[in-house]
């Protein structure tokens, strides 16, 4: 009889460290992306030299905190994980790591990088800070499993890291700030409806509502797609058009924006995999390219 693949022992070296399934708990690539974006928030907001002292602060604090809300996150949805091929392995579903043990884990880091923001940073980017963690733990993740709205709800706070790097700066939310927040708001529903049209299936087994799994012929999804990568394109030139950068950003924002549209109309079209692939691979490439040509022309 053939062994079963889950039976087989596993050597020492390859096992992860009880170290390393902590930070896999963090989710360490989506804090590095919200980092990212804190900062281009920051520079774009400062007017003088930048301050190295609040500059590290923001950087510190924003980490903590989207540690925490990413451990609870893992926390919250660790049954649903299980269900899943992507996630099953996770140091949660994979009972790595014990529950009750995370869940204090990730309100210990949350509480940190809230401190931080209050002490190191200023009180309305502890504000923005705050709204962003009840909104995506409290909010988005329990929709998930009730809505495709979930999407929706969820790219506020996903769009929040643009305006604690601005806020830190500034210390307030202007025009400007909303301009950076809602260029970050309208990227994530052709890059997240991507990721969902390539797991749907996955996201079935594990009862969560996004809109490819129950708009299973498309139409919904596609429109969507199509309307917000549309939008994408006089918002992305905002900046330009408010004085915040100059032309040569509003040109390739232009650039950018009109091909990240053109991707997501044929995603839209197709409805295949292999499109939608394509898509999230030119999701992934646009926002940095975007941020790289904004912080290098800022005005």
């Amino acid at each position: 009889m053939a062994t079963e693949p889950h039976t087989a022992p596993v050597p020492a070296a390859a096992r992860p460290t009880l170290l390393w399934d902590y930070l896999e708990l963090t989710k360490p690539n989506v804090v590095w992306l919200i980092l990212m974006s804190t900062m281009v928030g920051f520079y774009v907001a400062s007017s003088d030299a930048l301050s190295a002292i609040l500059m590290l602060n923001t950087i510190a604090a924003t980490a903590l905190l989207a540690a925490g809300t990413g451990t609870l996150n893992q926390w919250w949805e660790r049954d649903l994980d299980r269900k899943m091929r992507r996630t099953e392995s996770r140091p949660l579903p994979s009972g790595r790591v014990p529950a009750a043990a995370s869940l204090g884990f990730g309100i210990a880091v949350s509480i940190a990088g809230l401190a931080w923001m209050a002490i190191g940073v200023n009180w309305l980017s502890f504000w923005v800070g705050l709204a962003t963690l009840l909104s995506y733990v409290l909010a988005y993740t329990p929709l998930k499993t009730k809505t495709p709205l979930a999407t929706f709800v969820g790219a506020f706070p996903g769009a929040a890291p643009l305006l604690l790097g601005w806020t830190a700066v500034r210390g307030e939310l202007s025009l400007e700030a909303w301009v950076l927040f809602f260029i970050l708001f309208l990227w994530q529903f052709p890059h997240f409806y991507a990721i969902a049209w390539i797991y749907r299936d996955d996201y079935a087994r594990a009862g969560i509502q996004m809109l490819p799994v129950v708009d299973r012929d498309g139409d919904s999804t596609s429109r969507q797609i199509i309307c917000y990568a549309f939008n994408l394109i006089p918002v992305s030139i905002a900046p330009w058009m408010l004085g915040m950068a100059g032309p040569v950003y509003g040109v390739a924002a232009l650039a950018l924006s009109c091909g990240y549209f053109y991707y997501g109309f044929r995603a839209a079209r197709a409805r295949t995999i292999a499109e939608a692939r394509r898509l999230l691979r030119v999701s992934v490439i646009y926002l940095p390219l975007l941020y790289l040509f904004l912080v290098a022309d800022k005005a």
